[in-house]
């Protein structure tokens, strides 16, 4: 029999390690003292250490850990589970990283532009709620991309030809959507894609997809970079709220959030102080 320490020297295992892998029954010593709780293994034990140490190096938990031991024949397909998770927060990790160098390196800052005029289609999001929370802001930004690239592949199936950066905006242009997005009763997001199209390709698109003229306005906007959240949302907005303005102000309900492959830019209409926003 090894105590603690000889068997921790063996395996390269701190002994407040053996110890927590005991707590977690991934590795039970082969006999305790009852007087003096001292732990104690056998030689064949340092196998299963080996074993345990070579499948935490991978980043798996204790809980994967103990069923690739029990059930041995699952193990290679625990390790591919576990491998593109490994991948996902890499993934991630690495857009995070692209984020705060661009945050730091170039703080986004509020700007003011003139857009043109323009023929849009706009669709309404189906199944978006008010997403005030991450994980309800994350399923409806997955609806978002799947709307937008549905009325893509619709309006191109009909000859239209998209001519910009897409973008989505609150469903509130009509007092029944704005009722429904208070409510939560109806869809909360619009898409709006722009368009250059002849009047055959604009006839020919489904009912659920509306043609509309986006007329020509001056807007504040900034730029966030990366993977759109709730937090930057918030962010986008109080910039623009922020932002000085000698005799107007910025149209809230009217905001837009274009996206590009590399962030979303969010803009709001400018509205002089006699103007009636789209909130009345």
């Amino acid at each position: 029999m090894l105590s603690i320490s000889e068997f921790s020297e063996m395996c390269c295992l701190p002994p407040q390690t053996l110890r927590y892998y005991h707590s977690e029954g991934l590795l039970v010593p082969a006999g305790i003292d009852e007087q003096t709780g001292y732990r104690s293994y056998m030689l064949e034990q340092v196998e299963q250490a080996m074993l345990i140490t070579v499948l935490r190096g991978t980043g798996m938990s204790v809980k994967l850990v103990r069923r690739a031991l029990d059930e041995p024949d699952a193990t290679p397909a625990l390790l591919q589970q576990h491998s593109a998770e490994v991948e996902r927060r890499r993934q991630a990790q690495d857009e995070a990283i692209r984020d705060a160098r661009t945050f730091f390196t170039s703080w986004p800052e509020v700007r003011r532009r003139h857009v043109p005029g323009m023929t849009v289609v706009s669709k309404p999001v189906p199944g978006t709620s008010a997403g005030r929370n991450e994980y309800a802001w994350d399923e409806a930004d997955a609806a978002i991309t799947a709307t937008i690239q549905d009325v893509v592949k619709t309006v191109e199936s009909c000859g239209a030809v998209v001519s910009g950066p897409p973008w989505q905006t609150l469903a509130n242009e009509t007092p029944e959507q704005r009722r429904q997005t208070l409510t939560g009763e109806g869809p909360c997001w619009l898409v709006k894609i722009p368009v250059t199209a002849d009047e055959n390709a604009l006839a020919a698109l489904p009912g659920d997809v509306e043609v509309q003229i986006f007329e020509a306005r001056e807007e504040v906007s900034i730029f966030i970079p990366g993977k759109t959240s709730i937090a930057k949302y918030c962010t986008a907005l109080s910039r623009l709220t922020a932002h000085p303005l000698d005799g107007a102000y910025v149209d809230i309900p009217r905001m837009r959030h274009l996206r590009h492959d590399d962030g979303v830019e969010s803009t709001a209409a400018i509205c002089t102080l006699d103007e009636t926003g789209a909130d009345g």
